[in-house]
């Protein structure tokens, strides 16, 4: 709900602050004085148009802010889009904002972030209802007719089971129409995968061969090179050559030498046996060059083989994968597919059973669900024109266009194919005929106007618990009423005040005494210069506002501002 309301140079407004409470929300004052232009203002930070000619004379910016606490079941909607966005702050309250600027440019904020006008308007559509200016007022959003239908008729249980069962049904659809794309490309498909999946495993890959083989390339490239390296490696230290001495005798002499010097001084039998580990480690180095030396392979056929594996290899590397395992996942990915292409036609036939049989089970919930709400349509026309009536509109009508479109897609519903989205089978649009003899008509196509005003009221009234937004705004609806309509539209606000923020122009004092809270436009002149101020009213002062309503404040009208403010405590305590 708005709690509170922020104004600035905008239009005859030079400075305004309002503290707004829960409840039915009054503002009285002369005509004239600006209580429209609040609204208009309000209108604004829910995405209205923006004028520089609203920009109060002098200023160069006009600014309007409104700041809500968050209510279910608007939070989670407001919270989630919030989040979205990046401006969630506080998730009890958000604050919208915006700016008119002379030079023509408007800035839009939310939570002082600058924001798209769209964006301040899909949150202000959340929010606020202003019955003034159709663009805000949900009831004329034909789109959401259904959604209170079925929150009147309490069909959420029906309606779960029937969106589960239709998800279900996309599902199934979608992965039919893939198998009938699939299916027109089948063969050919298949005989590439069937090619892939044969030269892949014709190749007998196995992870790691690609290193190895490369290593042994290396090794058979240069063999002669390694066997003369090695060659020398083993003369140095293990082959006497031309009575050179070699590294293992002249360690195998250091060891008896360090032996005898061991036996001389004992501290030195460490070094001694280190002596005997380096001679054992030189024999066993010179042992293994000599068996590596005899792997040392100089086949010239070898290594086509291996050049010709390698590029074996490579051919694979480039089509399926870089390395090895990639090209194993990828001839599975396609043995898969493979085996999916060739059961596809069972698939089909078992799917199309499944989506038949869905369909049937979405035909007979639609069914179900479109009679629930031709009942409680039913219900609502007779409860609304009950409000009508008592709002002194007995000739007014409301009706509920509940209609099927024809699909050759459709469900099959009493002989016809029936068009069906994930709501059912329903198109939902509210109709009136304002007047008698003037027939039903859509709801959005009617005039903004007193009468119009009250026939809202009555459906807000009828749909409370189906009606989701949290603040409303009623503007003129007192035009062309009388003080005993006003006390019935006053407590019908009041009831309405229950579920609902309920804010209210009037200029009826039977229809102000039931509010909650008081506010009294009026219009000063100060230093040549017009301007509005809001007052919130105490009880004192309430009476005085009701007895000024009434023509003035003499001692009968003071007793009858008394009477209504106890008429309507009374018929409050009744409602």
């Amino acid at each position: 709900m708005l709690t509170e309301l922020k104004i600035r140079d905008y239009a005859i407004i030079d400075e305004l602050t309002l503290e707004i409470g829960s409840g039915l929300i009054i503002f009285t004052g002369e005509t004239g004085t600006g209580k429209s232009i609040i609204i208009d203002a309000v209108e604004l930070f829910l995405g209205g148009r923006a004028e520089t000619v609203s920009i109060r004379t002098g200023a160069d910016t006009a600014l309007i802010e409104g700041t809500f606490k968050l209510l279910e079941p608007v939070r989670q909607q407001v919270g989630a889009i919030l989040e979205r966005e990046g401006l969630l702050d506080d998730p009890d309250y958000v604050t919208l904002g915006r700016e008119v600027r002379r030079e023509g440019r408007n800035i839009c904020r939310i939570n002082g972030r600058m924001v798209p006008l769209s964006l301040l308007r899909e949150i202000g559509e959340l929010l606020v209802d202003v019955h003034g200016q159709s663009e805000h007022l949900s009831l004329l959003r034909v789109p959401e007719h259904l959604g209170m239908i079925d929150r009147f008729a309490q069909v959420g249980s029906l309606l779960q089971q029937y969106s589960e069962i239709y998800c279900q049904f996309q599902h199934t659809r979608g992965e039919l129409a893939t198998l009938r794309k699939q299916e027109r490309d089948s063969v050919q498909r298949a005989d590439l995968l069937a090619f892939q999946i044969n030269e892949i495993q014709m190749a007998s890959l196995k992870p790691g061969e690609d290193h190895s083989l490369l290593e042994e390339r290396i090794r058979l490239a240069n063999a002669e090179q390694l066997a003369e390296l090695a060659q020398q490696a083993i003369l140095s230290l293990d082959e006497e050559v031309d009575s050179h001495p070699v590294a293992t005798d002249l360690i195998g002499r250091a060891v008896h030498s360090l032996e005898n010097l061991a036996k001389v001084d004992p501290s030195m039998a460490q070094e001694h046996m280190e002596a005997q580990v380096l001679l054992e480690t030189a024999s066993d180095l010179a042992r293994r060059l000599r068996d590596y030396q005899e792997r040392i392979d100089n086949d010239p056929k070898r290594l086509d083989q291996v050049e010709e594996r390698l590029e074996v290899i490579r051919s694979l590397q480039r089509k399926y994968g870089e390395v090895i395992p990639e090209i194993i996942a990828y001839a599975e990915k396609a043995r898969m597919e493979l085996d999916a292409i060739t059961h596809a036609e069972e698939r089909m036939r078992l799917l199309e059973t499944q989506e038949e049989e869905q369909l049937k089970r979405l035909a007979a919930l639609g069914l179900e669900l479109s009679n629930a709400r031709c009942e409680a349509g039913s219900r609502l026309t007779g409860e609304i024109d009950a409000e009508l009536s008592d709002l002194r509109m007995a000739g007014a009508k409301f009706g509920v266009d509940q209609s099927w479109e024809d699909s050759q897609e459709g469900v099959p519903v009493e002989g016809r194919r029936v068009a069906f989205t994930s709501t059912g089978l329903d198109r939902i649009e509210f109709l009136v005929a304002p007047n008698p003899g003037e027939g039903l008509k859509p709801l959005a196509k009617i005039a903004s106007g007193g009468e119009t005003t009250r026939l809202m009221l009555a459906l807000k009234n009828v749909l409370a618990d189906a009606d989701r937004m949290p603040t409303l705004i009623f503007d003129e609806i007192d035009q062309g009423i009388g003080g005993r309509v006003g006390a019935v539209v006053g407590s019908k606000l009041w009831k309405l005040s229950r579920d609902h923020q309920v804010l209210c122009i009037t200029h009826l004092p039977q229809l102000a005494a039931f509010g909650d809270q008081h506010f009294r436009v009026e219009k000063r002149i100060e230093g040549g210069r017009t301007t509005t101020v809001v007052h919130a009213l105490d009880p004192s002062q309430r009476i005085s506002e009701l007895a000024l309503m009434l023509g003035g404040e003499s001692e009968v009208n003071i007793e009858s501002a008394q009477a209504l403010l106890q008429h309507a405590a009374e018929t409050i305590e009744k409602v």
